[in-house]
């Protein structure tokens, strides 16, 4: 063979003249003869195997020339060829390849035919890839969601596709590098193939599962070439470049990735291609279409796949974090979670890798704070991954969690959710006791800390200072010692000296031989050598028998020096106390290492409970935060929030139960998604409980939800109904179970607390809702254990028992059929009338919200319960006035009364008075609830029953007729009805007005008794009674409109002028009441209503709002200015009144332009300089109001209104507040050429700063983001301002600039200067009372500023008064009273709208 084969760059390349023995194609066969030319090399293959590629590659390459132009089958046959021959060749070639004899001839025929069958089948390949792609593109699903099939190509097109993959694999495995001189394989041979794998990877369906088979093969077969054709450097650019354009490429190359590292050892790849990525500028990656996504998601998936092999390459990384794409800087962050989670964690780490973690945890804590809140929350997540992987060193826990709870202030959603679920995390894995609170662990902390101290005092004093040993201490005085030995042997015969050694003598003839021993061995610790060398020679001639000084026998500097060296240093035998003086023992040194040990433990476990304490509070925090997301509008949050409080209650926090209780009212939320979160929480907290039998599951059930509502509110217990009322009808296997264990609770057989035994009896009732069996078998065992002999022990077991029987009523389960009820004999009234007259000669303060309970069920429950209250009240007053006989007998059997009368005060008890006037409002607030319910209902009912009977009765014939006159029939059986329920409606009005407080009636008897307390308060000043009467006298006035309209001026003295709280809080719900009873005769009253807004006890306040949102909102009160008090307790200093005001606007803006409407008035009052209002309360309230104007129509209008104000305003703070106003409102252009036009309102006010400068900060808003136009009219118009502000400031230090500057001073003496004159108004008097409307002498009606007017003083009363003439003066004088000037007409809104 005398040619060789080049791999061309193009295929067009192999028609051209080549070089010198280059392989150029001869003969290019034309598409209506290829198959033909296919057959042949079908043969020829069969004949001489993949050699067969020397001769018929022309008709190979032809298919590929003529690739647009043939049939799909000539394609697919040319490709099955094509793969016979490179599966051939892999399977012949390995001989080849291991044989030693192989001519220069045979090796490049095979080099030439490997060549060429890979260069076909490569583009082959390229070309059915080509066309499959734009055939999917053809046959896409259009509107039906159906393909349609237009040929079978693209559809077998993957199978085939994964056997070529195969056959190219097997043939690249084998060793074919010898094949080419010196083993350099061509780089347009590795191109080729490299080439078709990335054409194969640009399918946007090579990441689908499906294609899985075909994406292996591509992988492998790169591996491939990575290993064996040096396709390294290439592999990594060409990987860059294809993420950069397909973004769906990031999984595909994370797993090639790790499979190229793993499977082929080629690791050099990720820090290649690492490196690449690192080197993409922050400008680069900030352009659009520079595949950031992709390489985030890239290095996120390699980050979780192979995070050990990101460590050498993760500075290259870490520089992206300072860069602006937020995108990457999330993928470093994930990264760096990863490597944390799998590779930086445990207790083995050498410093090195210690190192590394701490630093990595330092970066992500860093961008816990990022300005972008995607990165935040993903950091958050990445966080919270580590929790879950225990990763995270418990010395890193407080400061986390700490960042933790503040990310729960984020403002992304995003970010609150992420910071949730971290701490949820934090809890289900913490190292600590979450069940202990921080103030259980505040005591054990502080003993703990004082042991320690007391420990470190102790070691501190024990300590010894540092002792040098005899031997050192010896050998350092020796030589001065010799010498002064040497000195006193030589000067023996000295009188100084003998007179000294008589003094030592006598000294030492004192003590015995060991003393002296001790003596001398102290003076030479204290370096007196002279006075030790002098006793020494002494003692031999005291003691000459001692052993200690034997060796003395022959003086001399030697035996002098070994004697003193014996003391000193000691021995074993000899002298042991010395030694034991100056060495310590082992023992005190195995006691210092106990007690080092013993402190270390110590340090440790303070350190522990400061720990505890930190993270103790930490999720109190977090609980108390994150219950106050509850509420939140944003559906996601609530979510999280009410996961986070099942979380916390699974692990039994301490403080878990308060957003368990907190999120119970959300089972009424309108979001289904909120609701089903919160049903589906309790159920799994409450209603699946564990045990290993049913007896254990209901007692862990019972008790889960007594411990719920131990202490809970009504409206806690009502939201809990439905829950439980769900548990109990869906026939749980546990449910007799359940109820069983609560009736054992309740009757005593199991041993509980009081507060458990009324929740079990409440639960009871629950249950009786659904199946009402379980209440009335048993109502005798209710009636005996809490309404019999021991009811006035526990009137809150009692209270709670009647709430459950009352759930067996027709009232609560709202039963249509004939009522139910028991008759008077019946054993439960029994007990309750006896009860309620026996207790109310008691001072239990249970027995009033126990009577409430009780004389509903006998309205609810009992036939004619008029009489049996009627009978009740006969009773209970029998034994008062029998209470009164005693007290007077006992009065006068002790001769202590005095002349005259005593008072009716100091005659009865005030405690039992109260009772029973509180039980006569009962009495008549029930008894007009069964006319208008029960009774009318019953009349009704039978209306219906008489009229189905005499439809019946009628026979065929005058059906026929009335199907013939079905129209007009129906027509007047409406007019028919309507009219007998007017009839019933009017008989009952009659009743209530004419018959419930007639002569003959009890009720009659108490009501002048109400009148004469509530009228008196100086003279029956005691506060329970005073309550009940009030509370009394309001239900009396329920009873008719005649009670009602004598009674209002009362009712409404002791609102305003009552100095008991709870009386105002009382009076104003009970004038609620009435007002939407009697519309018509309390509508004069409503400013005395809003003036208790203004009330100096924050309760009243709250009832106020409370009640006046519920009143505005139903359409019970009309909305007018006095709503401005309302604006004002929005910045109460009680966060849940200002709540409450901030939820009645919320309210308001839902009705169409209600709040447009009011805020003329509400600016005009709140502006009043008489309320002084500070400027910064007033910016606080506007900016809230101002928010609900979005409109721009109401916008211009109210900048038109708020312009004219100023012509009517006389004060310069009115000034500023009307700028202030402006400045706050979403100006558009609209409302700025509206702003333009009233230039003259207020051109003459812009000297004050004021108003200069609001006006100013309008301008500055309209220049953001506006177009060049609109921008230049807001120039010109800053710039008037500017000079006209300018102007007035030089007046005012030179006037005579107005005569060098006519021109300007011309335009603006067109304004007036002053303000015309205000017309009528009234002012505010005080605070506390609303300020009434203002009368308009301009355009805009609503916007006068009121007039001062002389006010009339009120009498001023005192409820201490003692004199009888005094007392008159506590109502209100009939000049006082407001008449009725417009009648409230029960209308619905629309229609009064429409009028």
């Amino acid at each position: 063979m005398s040619w060789d084969f080049f791999v061309p760059v193009c295929v067009g390349d192999l028609v051209k003249s080549g070089g010198i023995n280059q392989y150029v194609v001869q003969d290019v066969v034309p598409p209506k003869q290829l198959q033909s030319y296919l057959n042949r090399f079908k043969a020829a293959l069969r004949s001489q195997g993949p050699l067969c590629i020397l001769e018929h590659f022309d008709t190979a390459y032809s298919v590929l020339q003529h690739s647009h132009s043939v049939d799909m089958s000539v394609k697919e046959d040319t490709l099955e060829l094509l793969v016979q021959v490179v599966n051939s060749l892999a399977t012949s070639l390995p001989a080849l390849l291991l044989s030693t004899s192989v001519s220069a001839a045979e090796r490049k025929e095979k080099l030439n035919a490997v060549k060429m069958s890979v260069f076909l089948l490569c583009k082959m390949t390229e070309c059915l890839e080509s066309d499959s792609y734009r055939q999917s593109i053809i046959t896409a699903p259009g509107k039906s969601g159906k393909k349609t099939k237009t040929g079978e190509g693209p559809l077998q097109w993957d199978s085939e596709r994964e056997r070529v993959l195969q056959a190219l694999v097997q043939l690249l495995q084998l060793d074919i590098r010898s094949l080419w001189n010196l083993s350099l394989v061509e780089e347009e041979f590795t191109s080729c193939v490299t080439c078709c794998c990335y054409k194969l990877l640009e399918n946007p369906t090579i990441s689908h599962v499906k294609t899985k088979p075909t994406r292996d093969g591509i992988i492998h077969l790169l591996g491939v070439l990575l290993k064996k054709y040096n396709h390294l450097l290439g592999a990594s650019v060409k990987v860059i470049q294809l993420l950069q354009h397909f973004e769906q490429l990031s999984s595909v190359f994370a797993q090639a990735l790790c499979v190229w590292s793993t499977e082929y050892g080629m690791r050099a790849i990720i820090g290649e291609v690492i490196r690449e990525i690192g080197q993409k500028s922050s400008e680069e990656l900030a352009r659009e279409g520079s595949g950031v996504k992709a390489f985030a998601a890239f290095l996120s998936e390699l980050g979780a796949l192979l995070p050990e092999l990101l460590i050498p390459n993760i500075s290259v990384l870490i520089t992206h974090l300072e860069g602006e794409s937020h995108t990457m800087r999330v993928a470093v962050c994930e990264v760096l979670g990863e490597i944390l989670v799998r590779v930086l964690c445990g207790d083995g780490l050498d410093e090195s890798g210690k190192a590394d973690r701490d630093r990595f945890f330092d970066t992500l804590q860093e961008h816990l704070h990022d300005t972008h809140s995607h990165v935040r929350a993903r950091v958050l997540q990445v966080y919270t991954r580590i929790v879950n992987s225990k990763a995270l060193p418990l010395c890193r826990y407080s400061e986390v969690m700490g960042l933790a709870v503040g990310r729960l202030m984020d403002k992304s959603v995003n970010a609150v959710k992420s910071a949730i679920q971290l701490l949820a995390a934090f809890i289900a894995h913490n190292p600590y006791s979450c069940k202990l609170s921080s103030t259980d662990l505040k005591k054990p902390l502080e003993k703990e800390m004082a042991k320690l101290k007391e420990m470190k005092d102790k070691q501190k004093g024990d300590t010894p200072v540092a002792v040098i040993k005899a031997s050192e201490l010896w050998a350092a005085m020796e030589p001065e010692l010799h010498v002064t030995v040497q000195k006193e042997l030589e000067h023996s015969g000295d009188a100084a000296r003998k007179q000294q050694q008589e003094y030592e003598e006598e000294e030492a003839v004192q003590d015995d031989d060991r003393a002296t021993a001790v003596k001398i061995a102290q003076y030479l610790r204290v370096n007196k050598y002279r006075n030790a060398v002098r006793l020494c020679v002494k003692a031999h001639s005291c003691f000459p028998e001692s052993e200690i000084f034997a060796a003395l026998s022959t003086l001399s500097p030697e035996t002098l020096m070994n004697t003193m060296s014996l003391l000193f240093k000691g021995s074993d035998k000899d002298a042991p106390e010395p030694s034991h003086n100056l060495s310590p023992t082992p023992c005190k040194e195995g006691n210092k290492e106990e007690e080092d040990a013993e402190l270390k433990k110590q340090e440790m476990l303070v350190q522990y409970l400061r720990d505890t304490e930190t993270f103790a509070l930490q999720v109190e925090r977090a609980i108390s935060v994150i219950n106050s997301m509850l509420y939140w509008k944003t559906t996601s949050v609530v979510q999280e929030a009410v996961q986070f409080c099942v979380t916390v209650c699974e692990f039994s926090v301490a403080n878990s139960l308060s957003g368990v209780r907190k999120m119970l009212p959300l089972v009424w939320s309108a979001d289904a998604a909120i609701k089903d979160a919160v049903v589906q929480a309790y159920r799994h907290l409450y209603l699946n409980p564990k045990g290993d039998t049913t007896r254990m599951k209901a007692q862990t059930l019972v008790d889960s939800l007594s411990e719920l509502m131990v202490d809970a509110s009504l409206g806690t217990i009502q939201c809990l109904e439905e829950i439980v009322q769900e548990f109990f009808g869906s026939g749980s296997s546990l449910e007799s179970s359940v109820v069983q264990v609560l009736w054992e609770r309740f009757t005593g057989k199991t041993e509980t607390s009081a507060l458990y035994k009324r929740a079990a009896v409440l639960l009871l009732g629950m249950a009786a809702r659904g199946e009402r069996e379980v209440v009335l078998s048993n109502l005798d065992t209710l009636c005996s254990v809490a309404l019999g002999e021991k009811v006035t022990e526990d009137f809150l077991l009692a209270r709670d028992t009647i709430i459950t029987i009352c759930n067996i009523t027709d009232h609560v389960r709202q039963s249509r059929g004939a009522p139910f009820r028991l008759p008077q004999e019946h054993q439960l009234f029994t007990c309750l009338t006896q009860a309620i007259a026996e207790g109310a000669m008691m001072e239990d303060p249970h027995w009033q919200s126990f009577v409430e309970q009780a004389v509903r069920l006998i309205y609810f429950l009992a036939e004619s319960p008029d009489q049996l209250c009627s009978r009740l009240l006969q009773r209970t007053t029998r034994l008062l006035l029998d209470q009164i006989a005693e007290s007077e007998q006992v009065n006068k059997d002790g001769e202590q009364i005095q002349e005259g009368s005593q008072e009716f005060g100091q005659q009865v008890n005030c405690v039992c008075l109260a009772q029973l006037l509180a039980l006569c409002g009962s009495v008549a607030f029930w008894q007009v609830s069964h006319l208008e319910r029960s009774v009318s209902t019953e009349l009704r009912r039978r209306r219906g029953e008489t009229e189905e009977r005499e439809e019946k009765e009628k026979g065929p014939s005058t059906k026929a007729k009335q199907t013939a006159n079905d129209s007009t029939i129906e027509e007047d059986l409406g007019l028919v009805g309507a009219s007998a329920e007017d009839t019933e409606a009017e008989l009952i009005r009659k009743i209530c007005e004419t018959e419930l407080l007639a002569e003959e009636n009890l009720l009659c008897a108490f009501l002048p008794l109400l009148v004469k307390v509530c009228s008196s308060p100086g003279r029956y000043s005691h506060p329970q009674l005073t309550t009940a009467a009030c509370l009394a006298l309001s239900q009396y006035m329920m009873i008719s409109p005649t009670v009602c309209e004598e009674n209002a001026r009362l009712m409404f003295t002791v609102l305003e002028r009552s100095t008991l709280p709870v009386v105002r809080a009382n009076a104003i719900i009970a004038l609620g009441d009435l007002t939407v009873r009697f519309p018509n005769i309390l509508e004069p009253w409503t400013q005395n209503l809003y003036a208790r807004l203004s009330d100096e006890v924050p309760s009243v306040r709250q009832t106020a709002v409370t009640v006046l949102t519920q009143l505005v909102l139903k359409d019970v009160l009309k909305v007018k200015g006095q709503v401005s008090e309302v604006a004002v307790l929005l910045i109460d200093p009680q966060p849940h009144i200002a709540s409450l005001a901030l939820n009645f606007f919320n309210e308001l803006a839902t009705k169409d332009n209600a709040i447009y409407n009011l805020l003329p008035d509400i600016i005009s009052r709140l502006s009043d300089p008489e309320r002084g209002m500070s400027s910064d309360d007033f910016n606080t309230i506007m900016k809230q109001l101002f928010s609900y104007i979005t409109k721009e129509r109401q916008t211009e209008s109210l900048v038109e209104k708020l312009c004219q104000r100023f012509r009517t305003a006389r004060t310069e703070r009115q000034w500023c507040d009307l700028a202030i106003s402006l400045s706050l409102l979403s100006m558009c252009e609209r409302g700025f050429k509206r702003l333009q036009e009233c230039w003259e309102c207020y051109s003459d006010k812009l000297t004050e700063p004021g108003v200069y400068q609001p006006l100013l900060a309008i301008t500055a808003k309209l220049r953001r983001g506006a177009k060049i136009q609109f921008k230049t009219q807001v120039d010109e118009f800053e710039k008037r301002l500017t000079a006209v502000h300018t102007r007035g400031l030089e007046n005012v230090e030179s006037p005579e600039m107005d005569e060098e500057n006519p021109k300007v001073a011309g335009s603006s003496d067109k304004t007036p200067r002053h303000a015309p004159l205000p017309g009528r108004g009234r002012a505010r008097s005080k605070r506390g009372q609303s300020k009434p409307s203002v009368a308009s002498c301009g355009s805009d009606n609503s916007f006068v500023t009121p007039q001062k007017t002389r006010k009339s003083k009120k009498p001023v009363i005192t409820f201490s008064s003692d004199s009888e003439e005094d007392e008159e003066d506590a109502v209100l004088m009939e000049s006082e009273t407001p008449k009725v000037t417009t009648p409230i007409a029960r209308t619905p809104r629309r229609a009064r709208l429409r009028n």
